[in-house]
C-alpha cells in the first residue's frame, strides 16, 4: 500500500519541484519540505493510520489520516470540495459516499482497494501526550475533514483461479478471511472462482461484526458453508480455525484446517491450525508460529504441495504393497512346499538373494512414481485412515498367494509335466527319498534327477519374474496399466532391467551355480516361466477394477 501511494505521488508530481533528481524526486521533495513529528500506527480496530507533519521548529502540526473508507468517513464531520471550500458532512452524505465507493470502485470489474484520506484542520501540539498512547489514537483521529479517495488495483495472479478449481476437485474448501471491504472481497472471490459470477453469497459471506454477534451454534453452521469472511479481526481467524477443528462428537465439522498468514497478528491462528502456512515475505513471528513457510508467497505452491503429498503417500503405499505381497509369496512358497512334502524348492541363499538384491531395486524405484492421473480429483483421506485397510490386506494376500503357488507349481511342473523332464507323479516327487536306486523316469532320467538344479532354478526364475511384473503393477494403486503405463516411471523400468540382469548373471556365472544351486534354463522353460508369471498382471488389473468400483461407491 505504501509503495503504491509513493508511485502515485511520483505520477502526480509537485509544483515548485524544479529539476528532478534521484529515483523518487517528488517523495524526496515533500519529505524535505515537511517534517514528520509522529506516526499513529495502523491497527485493526481503527483501520487507519496517521502522520503528524509540519514545519521544522513549529510546536503545532497537521494530522494526515488514511484508512478504510467506511471507518475514516465515520470520523469525518466535514468534506473538502474541489474549489477548496469546506462543508459539513451529513449522515446522509456519508452513507451516499460509502454506497458510491462500494458500487463504483469496490465491486464490479475494478475491485479496487479503496483508501479514504482525511485531514485534521485544527493543528495539534507535537508534544500532545495522546500521540504516545495507542488507546488515545481514535480520540486524536476525530472531527476530520474528508479530502478524497485512492483506489489501488491489486488483481489476483492469473494462476490462482485454476488452483482454486483444483482445490474444489480435490475436495478442499478454500475460505478467504480478509480485513478488506466486503464488496471488494466478494468481487475478488468471484474473480478467482470462490464464488460464481452471479452466485448468491447469502450464507456464504460474512463480515467480522456479523460473526462476532453469532451464537456458538450459529458460528458452527456458518463455518460449514462460509467461503468468505471480510472486515475481520485477528481473533476471528483463530476462532474460525478452532471451530473448523471441533470434533464431530462435539457438534463441529471435524475438519483439518490449513491457515495462511504473514503478520504478527496472524500468529495465533497459524499456531492453532493443523497446518500453519506463513509467507516468506512475512514477519519472523508468523514464520515461527507456522509449520510451513511459503518461500514464493504463491497460493498455487500450496496446491502443488498437496498434490506432491498425495503422490508421496501413494508411493509409500506402492512400496509397502510391493514388498509385503512379494514377501507373502515367499512365505506361501516355503509353507506350501512343506505341506506338500516336496524337496527344498528354494534354497536359503536364493531367498536371501531375492530379498536383498532382486527386490531392492524395484522397491526403491517405486518411490519415484509420478502422481497418478486424477490424484487431485479425489476427496481427502480421513486423518484416521489406516495405511493398510482390510481391502488392501486382501489384495496383499491374493497377490502373495498367487506368487507362492506359481513358484511351487513351476517346481512341480518341471518334474511332473515338463515334456523334456522326468514326467513323474506327484506321489513319486513327494517320496523322492524312498525312490529305488534303479528307478527310471521319462527321457532316461534316473534317481539322480532329484539332485537336478533346474527345478529350483525354475522356481527362482518364476519368483523373480512374477515380482518384476508385480513391481510394474505397483506403478499405480487403482489405475489400469492402460491408463498409466509402467514407463511413466523410467527409474522403475531401469530397476526391473537391472534386477533381471542380476538374475541372468547368477544363471550364467559358473561360480553362482555352486553358491545358488542354479543352472541355465532352456528357451521352452523360459516361455513357460513367462506364461506362468504374466497372469499376476491380469489378477492385479481385476483387483484395481474392484478398487475403482469400491472408491466410486464410497464417494
Amino acid at each position: 500500500t505504501e509503495a503504491a501511494l509513493k508511485v502515485l505521488a511520483e505520477k502526480l508530481g509537485a509544483s515548485g519541484l524544479g529539476k528532478a533528481s534521484g529515483d523518487t524526486p517528488v517523495n524526496d521533495f515533500w519529505a524535505a519540505k515537511h517534517k514528520k513529528f509522529a506516526t499513529l500506527e495502523f491497527n485493526r480496530e481503527r483501520k487507519s493510520m496517521s502522520v503528524l507533519v509540519g514545519q521544522e521548529g513549529e510546536d503545532k502540526a497537521t494530522l494526515l489520516v488514511k484508512g478504510a473508507t467506511e471507518m475514516v468517513l465515520q470520523r469525518c464531520s466535514k468534506v473538502r470540495l474541489a474549489d477548496g471550500s469546506t462543508i459539513a458532512l451529513t449522515p446522509e452524505a456519508r452513507k451516499d459516499l460509502i454506497k458510491f465507493v462500494e458500487a463504483n470502485y469496490a465491486s464490479g470489474k475494478l475491485a479496487l482497494r479503496c483508501l479514504a484520506h482525511a485531514v485534521l484542520d485544527k493543528k495539534i501540539s507535537v508534544t500532545d501526550p495522546r500521540l504516545q498512547d495507542p488507546n488515545k489514537f481514535l480520540e486524536v483521529e476525530s472531527d476530520l475533514t474528508f479530502v478524497g479517495l485512492t483506489g489501488i488495483l491489486d488483481p489476483p495472479r492469473e494462476e490462482v483461479k485454476g488452483a482454486i478449481e483444483d482445490c474444489r476437485k480435490a475436495g478442499i474448501r478454500v475460505m478467504v478471511i480478509t480485513g478488506d471491504n466486503p464488496k471488494t472481497a466478494e468481487t475478488i472471490c468471484r474473480m478467482i472462482g470462490i464464488f460464481g459470477p452471479d452466485e448468491d453469497t447469502t450464507g456464504k459471506s460474512y463480515t467480522g461484526k456479523e460473526f462476532s454477534v453469532m451464537t456458538l451454534a450459529e458460528k458452527r453452521v456458518a463455518v460449514r458453508s462460509a467461503r468468505l469472511f471480510a472486515r475481520t479481526e485477528p481473533i476471528h481467524k483463530k476462532d474460525i480455525v478452532e471451530l473448523l477443528q471441533e470434533p464431530v462428537s462435539e457438534g463441529g465439522p471435524g475438519e483439518t484446517a490449513a491457515m495462511t498468514g504473514d503478520g504478527v497478528n496472524d500468529a495465533p491462528a497459524l499456531k492453532a491450525a493443523d497446518i500453519g502456512v506463513a509467507m516468506g515475505s512475512g514477519t519472523s513471528v508468523a514464520q515461527g508460529a507456522a509449520k510451513m513457510v511459503l518461500a514464493d508467497d504463491n497460493f498455487t505452491t500450496i496446491v502443488s504441495a498437496v498434490e506432491e503429498g498425495r503422490a508421496i503417500y501413494a508411493n509409500t503405499k506402492a512400496f509397502i504393497r510391493y514388498l509385503i505381497s512379494s514377501n507373502i509369496g515367499e512365505v506361501v512358497c516355503v509353507f506350501l512346499a512343506v505341506i506338500l512334502g516336496l524337496p527344498e524348492v528354494l534354497s536359503p541363499v536364493a531367498l536371501l538373494w531375492v530379498n536383498l538384491v532382486t527386490d531392492g531395486l524395484p522397491a526403491t524405484a517405486l518411490s519415484f512414481n509420478p502422481a497418478e492421473p486424477g490424484i487431485m480429483d479425489r476427496p481427502p483421506r480421513r486423518r484416521d485412515e489406516q495405511l493398510v485397510d482390510s481391502w488392501m490386506l486382501c489384495r496383499y494376500l491374493l497377490t502373495g498367494t498367487y506368487v507362492g503357488v506359481a513358484t511351487v507349481w513351476s517346481y512341480v511342473w518341471w518334474y511332473c509335466r515338463n515334456p523334456a523332464g522326468p514326467v513323474m507323479t506327484l506321489k513319486q516327487l513327494r517320496l523322492n527319498l524312498e525312490a529305488p536306486v534303479n528307478i527310471k523316469f521319462a527321457n532316461d532320467f534316473g534317481r539322480e534327477v532329484f539332485n537336478d538344479k533346474r527345478p529350483g532354478t525354475m522356481a527362482l526364475s518364476v519368483l523373480v519374474t512374477i515380482e518384476m511384473f508385480n513391481a510394474l503393477n505397483a506403478v499405480t494403486e487403482s489405475k489400469s496399466l492402460l491408463q498409466m503405463a509402467p514407463w511413466a516411471n523410467p527409474y522403475l523400468i531401469l530397476a526391473v532391467a537391472g534386477s533381471f540382469a542380476q538374475h541372468f548373471l547368477v544363471l550364467s556365472w559358473p561360480a553362482a551355480e555352486v553358491i545358488f544351486h542354479v543352472k541355465k534354463l532352456t528357451v521352452p522353460e523360459w516361455k513357460y516361466i513367462i506364461a506362468l508369471s504374466f497372469p499376476i498382471v491380469i489378477l492385479e488389473e481385476m483387483m484395481k477394477l474392484a478398487t475403482r468400483i469400491r472408491d466410486a461407491r464410497a464417494q
